[in-house]
């Protein structure tokens, strides 16, 4: 999570109640910002408004979607098996991986009509090290495609199949995008 500030190296001076100074406390200093880290937010806003799989008003349901055999949301392990209830208590539950189903959206679009996106598989080490994940079975998605890595200071494109093996390095988020027309979502 960014808060104004991080991009800067501002400190505040101590004052965590800055947002009710009109003062340099507050002020934002943007010629001085890290330009790394705000073209990277950029990306990041600009992947989210573009998704609506990113932008629930509600929590998933964990549901099947009628017709289509699949959840809203599936947890993965790191070697793309399904999470069970009894995963989230080991010490490796932080990390993981969640497929969001863009067929999954419960909510309506400002017409009225049903939402529709793309699916995504987002991968999460938390761990100290590099872990090798594997993309889960076909039925999620044939291919995939990377979008995002928080290691890489450029855009990817690189593409994966289904249960291909992907090495995430320490501390980091991979997003992949489902990209093959005929995926069962």
């Amino acid at each position: 999570m960014l808060v104004a500030g991080d991009e800067f190296g501002r400190t505040q001076q101590g004052n965590n109640n800055a947002y009710c100074q009109d003062n340099e406390i507050s002020w934002l200093d943007w010629v001085h910002a890290d330009q790394d880290l705000l073209t990277f937010t950029r990306r990041l806003i600009a992947l989210r408004k573009t998704h609506p799989v990113f932008c629930r008003r509600g929590w998933f349901q964990g549901q099947p979607i009628r017709g289509v055999g699949l959840e809203d949301i599936a947890w993965f392990q790191h070697d793309g098996s399904e999470m069970s209830e009894e995963h989230w208590n080991h010490d490796f539950a932080k990390s993981l991986a969640v497929y969001l189903n863009g067929h999954g959206i419960h909510a309506l679009n400002e017409k009225g009509e049903r939402m529709v996106d793309d699916s995504f598989y987002v991968i999460f080490n938390a761990h100290f090290e590099p872990i090798d994940f594997r993309l889960p079975a076909a039925k999620y998605g044939k291919k995939w495609q990377k979008v995002l890595d928080t290691d890489q200071d450029q855009e990817t494109r690189e593409t994966y199949a289904a249960e291909a093996v992907i090495a995430v390095q320490s501390r980091s988020v991979v997003v992949l995008q489902h990209c093959d027309g005929a995926q069962q979502r």
